[in-house]
């Protein structure tokens, strides 16, 4: 099930939301946990064993660890089995086939394929039970006891299928105790429908230009039309996953959860080194804490931080897909964020502004090509498209430009602040007249709600990229 579904908005959520709100505290965490299980389960039941299986193994592994002393053989020897197995689980349904198909490969070999449907969301909560036994190991937090709260922090169908990644640390208190108020839920419904219109109205609109551009021959793809590809791509895979994590958050305030923020503007960045602060800032901080300090981090010399880096950017890169190209995604981002760390941020920072921004953009444009062209080296094809080397424009060129350019100006503008500053500025003057303040603000996002419900009923289009990572 997706948020930005008819079943999801007007079913699902109004049926969990009246039946939440009825049951006494002590039961909302099992009721949570149903319904968790119902909305992953509405698309393929099969897997919820998987699930159940991988909360089993993590509640066990808590238990052991707590009731062994921190830092001794045992513990160790009980973390490294529980990140083992995490890893094993994923590794077989995600990874399996893409290693005996390159061996094939390699050595001549014929083994056969598993051919294992990847269940949806597995990356996003097998990285959340780690994060829960690698927190128990160090101390940060105790051993959830109580199986019912476990599995619902794992299950918590807001943010299971496609992130943001929470860590138990920062929900342990919520799972035994919540506040609710009217303030909350009003922010939570204002949050998700924000969220709604950035998947809908801007997404999906993108996504539509970028899937007619890619199904092209590159071969023979003009630069002017790569580059509003490219572009197109960009904006799609933005606002479908910042416009999730929205509605995630949302959705979390209604249920009386606090998530951190996933998304902060990453298209205002000046430099990679800062787009990475602001883009998918769960996953960046997971692999910082579990993965970047374990390492050394920066503690051990310049050469060995720009080892560590590499080796977390390879492995970010992996966790998306098991398809080279993601590699690659990863190991390009990867040496521009070491070439910025030893050459080129003090550079940087004496440039203009705005040429920060436009090298920071050009280099994440041509990282999305490659993060989206999966086709084994098909994005070198497309690169050189982008770079003139077939064509500069013909006349579907212009056609996509006149079709798709103002909704890509208006994309643009809505990555950034100024739209929040814009509107801040203008209710700010309503603040003295309450009824018409609040009544803009409401009056706003009924028209948004509106208009997405039409786009959902009237189009076919409604991917999550996300979801298959």
């Amino acid at each position: 099930m997706v948020f930005s579904s008819t079943v999801f908005l007007f079913t699902f959520l109004p049926a969990v939301l009246f039946v939440y709100y009825l049951c006494p505290g002590r039961w909302r965490n099992a009721f949570l946990l149903a319904a968790s299980l119902v909305f992953y389960g509405w698309g393929e039941p099969r897997y919820i064993i998987v699930m159940v299986l991988s909360i089993l193994f993590n509640y066990g592994s808590g238990l052991v660890m707590g009731h062994l002393k921190g830092g001794t053989r045992p513990s160790r020897l009980t973390l490294v089995f529980s990140v083992a197995g995490n890893l094993l689980i994923l590794g077989c349904f995600k990874y399996a086939d893409f290693f005996i198909e390159n061996i094939n490969e390699l050595i001549g070999s014929s083994f056969g394929l598993l051919q294992l449907t990847l269940p949806i969301g597995i990356s996003f909560y097998t990285f959340q039970a780690m994060s829960y036994v690698i927190d128990v190991y160090r101390g940060k937090v105790r051993p959830q006891r109580n199986i019912l709260d476990f599995a619902t922090y794992i299950t918590l169908f807001p943010q299971l299928i496609a992130g943001p990644i929470v860590r138990y640390v920062t929900v342990e208190e919520q799972l035994r105790s919540r506040k609710y108020s009217l303030e909350q839920g009003a922010e939570g419904v204002r949050r998700f429908i924000i969220g709604l219109g950035k998947k809908v109205l801007l997404a999906n609109q993108a996504g539509l230009l970028w899937t007619e551009i890619s199904s092209m021959n590159m071969e023979h793809l003009p630069a002017v039309t790569a580059w509003l590809g490219a572009i197109a791509f960009t904006f799609q895979i933005y606002f479908d996953f910042s416009g999730y994590s929205d509605m995630a958050i949302g959705l979390g305030k209604l249920l009386g959860f606090e998530f951190l923020e996933n998304f902060n503007y990453p298209y205002i960045a000046k430099s990679i080194t800062e787009f990475w602060r602001r883009w998918h800032i769960s996953l960046s901080t997971w692999f910082k804490e579990y993965l970047y300090i374990p390492l050394g981090g920066n503690r051990k010399g310049l050469v060995r931080q720009c080892v560590n880096i590499m080796i977390v950017w390879a492995l970010t890169g992996f966790w998306h897909g098991a398809s080279w190209n993601f590699l690659w995604w990863g190991i390009y981002f990867g040496l521009l964020l070491i070439l910025e760390k030893v050459l080129l941020l003090k550079y940087l920072a004496k440039l203009p502004a705005w040429i920060q921004h436009l090298y920071a953009l050009f280099l994440i444009v041509l990282g999305w090509v490659i993060f989206a062209e999966s086709s084994g080296l098909s994005f070198l094809t497309y690169l050189r498209a982008m770079f003139g080397c077939m064509s500069f424009a013909d006349q579907r060129s212009l056609y996509f430009l006149m079709t798709g350019g103002a909704s890509l100006c208006i994309m643009a503008l809505a990555s950034t602040g100024l739209p929040k500053r814009i509107a801040g500025k203008g209710l700010q003057k309503l603040s003295g007249k309450p009824t018409i303040y609040v009544a803009a603000k409401n009056v706003f996002l009924l028209l948004i709600l509106l208009l997405s419900t039409a786009f959902l009923v009237s189009d076919t289009y409604n991917p999550f990229l996300y979801f298959r990572f």
